[in-house]
């Protein structure tokens, strides 16, 4: 399951908002890819639809969908959001990461 912080919550809402998804019945589908400077990157978009391979779940009021494969890497993963001087963003804090980038996008197991 990814967990979901209060800051992270409150940018996800408005960043829903103005792109025309509704949060109480639209997703924030959350991935990983082959890519990045450490071997695979995180992908995160809003979507309106799940596949029978998602898993499905809530966090902290915000629906989830994840696809299965991508699922086993994100176990026990954080979803926080940074404003701070080292960049502006969504940040993924999984502990089943052993180097991550110094972008913080992307991560090898």
């Amino acid at each position: 399951m990814i967990q979901v912080s209060d800051i992270a919550k409150k940018k996800v809402i408005e960043l829903m908002q103005e792109e025309g998804f509704d949060t109480a019945t639209d997703y924030v589908r959350v991935g990983v890819k082959s890519g990045g400077c450490s071997g695979l990157s995180y992908e995160l978009k809003f979507d309106k639809e799940q596949s029978e391979n998602d898993k499905v779940f809530e966090a902290n009021s915000i629906k989830i969908i994840v696809d299965k494969k991508s699922f086993l890497y994100l176990v026990g993963t954080t979803l926080d959001y940074s404003g701070g001087l080292n960049g502006t963003g969504f940040v993924f804090k999984n502990p089943n990461a052993n180097r991550t980038c110094g972008c913080g996008e992307s991560f090898s197991l």
